[in-house]
């Protein structure tokens, strides 16, 4: 059994969630690790037993890593991704895929022209209520689609936003869209499938930020249904993100890891059992790595099978392509045609 060897570049908090991770699969290993913080890359490179550098490229050309994942600021994605896969590296890139369409196509561009496996972190496509949502879907036991409703009513203290001075800037963090939102968007993307027309207002309503603290959107999707999206990290005490579903059949509504509903003709609820509970709502620490876990597997089984991953390059910049068109309809005060 082949032992698939990791590098991560950037040893901040959200690498945590990365190392745990990589640390419950069984056919993969952390080897090298990377931070321009010496004293931080040190300390995880000691208690994972492994490699450590302050400058990226030499893990990016060591011959002990085979997949690297990027967990640095946002704004850095894509500079720093396009030089893993210009090294020829497997890339996991932690959402959003870049801040803006151009990057992120660039990285989709180069992953294909060098023959390696681009993935974007988006874990809550393999919680256990999502997968079951999509099969029904595809499978087409709701009718014909004719609303999906997200809302992201997250809570962040000006205090979370100062502990970083990249934090809430546009160009290295973005707002709640790019940032919180992007799961959501993703998951709306893929129950709905592709966008046609936005509507969008963005604000900046309670905090010091540069970037937005809500975000608003009416739209519709290619194939006739519509979307609405909700986003704010302004939200007292914060609650748990919902999703729902209308088909001419039935309805689903989730809210955070449970589905609160389910009318589903010839389909019982499924009867699943969540790894661990949702979180996130107020402390973005508050996650677990179960599905950060699953997407690496599901990236590795890609890479042996040349079966695209669950989660593409494409699908990182189709969430970042919806993102900038909410942008520029607020902007603008116009409905963007993504057709």
């Amino acid at each position: 059994m082949t032992t698939w060897k990791f590098g991560i570049i950037g040893c901040g908090s959200v690498a945590d969630f990365h190392i745990e991770a990589i640390r419950e699969i069984e056919d993969a290993s952390l080897t090298y690790v990377s931070s321009r913080n010496e004293a931080k890359v040190k300390a995880v490179a000691e208690q994972e037993d492994c490699l450590w550098t302050t400058n990226y490229h030499e893990l990016i050309q060591s011959a002990d890593v085979d997949i690297v994942c990027v967990t640095t600021s946002s704004g850095s994605h894509a500079r720093i991704g396009l030089d893993v896969l210009k090294a020829g590296k497997h890339l996991v890139l932690e959402k959003p895929i870049a801040m803006s369409t151009h990057d992120a196509a660039e990285l989709v561009r180069t992953a294909k022209e060098r023959g390696v496996t681009l993935s974007v972190i988006s874990q809550r496509r393999f919680e256990t209520q999502h997968q079951a949502v999509k099969r029904v879907l595809d499978e087409g036991a709701l009718g014909k689609l004719l609303l999906v409703e997200t809302s992201l009513s997250f809570s962040r203290t000006q205090d979370y936003y100062d502990t970083a001075d990249w934090r809430g800037t546009i160009a290295e963090d973005g707002g709640v869209l790019m940032n919180q939102g992007i799961h959501t968007l993703d998951l709306l993307l893929w129950f709905g499938g592709e966008v046609r027309t936005v509507f969008g207002k963005i604000a900046t309503q309670t905090h010091d930020i540069e970037a937005e603290d809500l975000g608003l959107a009416l739209l519709q999707f290619k194939n006739g249904a519509f979307g609405t999206i909700m986003a704010s990290t302004s939200i007292q005490p914060g609650f748990p993100a919902t999703l729902n579903l209308y088909g001419e059949k039935g309805t689903i509504k989730l809210e955070g890891s449970s589905i609160v509903h389910w009318t589903v003709p010839g389909r019982s609820e499924p009867n699943w059992t969540q790894a661990r509970a949702y979180g996130g709502v107020s402390d973005p620490r508050s996650i677990v790595s179960d599905f950060h876990q699953s997407q690496f597997i599901d990236v590795i089984a890609s890479i042996e099978t040349g079966i695209d991953p669950l989660v593409t390059g494409e699908d990182g910049l189709r969430a970042v392509q919806l993102v900038e068109a909410i942008y520029e309809s607020s902007a603008k005060g116009v409905q963007i045609n993504m057709d």
